[in-house]
């Protein structure tokens, strides 16, 4: 069994207002708080990089389980949306993903229900998933559409 290290670097300066940086080996982007609570807006925020945290592992994880299942995916798209509350604090509420897999137009409906399966089954295997669990609410709504229509 091996362990992973992922490390990043950051900067800040001021309170609510202010600004900072993160680095990782592959990415570089500016921070700050949203606008919508009271930042500047500038460069990305905690909630995004969470929800895409949470979007990017569960779309790598059903990428992966549509590619071992051998369905014949033949693009994979996602949108995916958080909800904040700052009702009581700031609370992390819900994310929700949205996927659409667009199979072959040759599909048996065997594989159709394979495909909205792995959907389901992405989102609880995920690892980010998995860290959030008990704590932010996590939904997927799956599409299933076919090439050419």
């Amino acid at each position: 069994m091996s362990k992973h290290h992922f490390r990043l670097n950051g900067t800040w300066k001021g309170g609510l207002n202010g600004e900072g940086h993160i680095s990782t080996d592959n990415l570089h982007s500016d921070i700050s708080a949203p606008h919508e609570m009271g930042g500047l807006g500038k460069g990305t925020n905690p909630e995004e990089m969470l929800l895409g945290a949470s979007a990017t592992c569960y779309m790598i994880t059903l990428g992966v389980i549509l590619s071992n299942r051998k369905l014949p995916v033949q693009n994979l798209e996602l949108s995916s949306e958080a909800v904040v509350s700052d009702e009581v604090g700031l609370v992390f509420e819900k994310i929700c993903h949205y996927p659409t897999v667009t199979l072959s137009s040759i599909t048996t409906s065997e594989q159709v229900e394979l495909a909205k399966n792995a959907c389901l089954r992405a989102e609880k295997a995920c690892m980010i998933s998995k860290a959030l669990r008990g704590n932010v609410e996590i939904t997927v709504t799956p599409k299933i559409v076919f090439e050419g229509k």
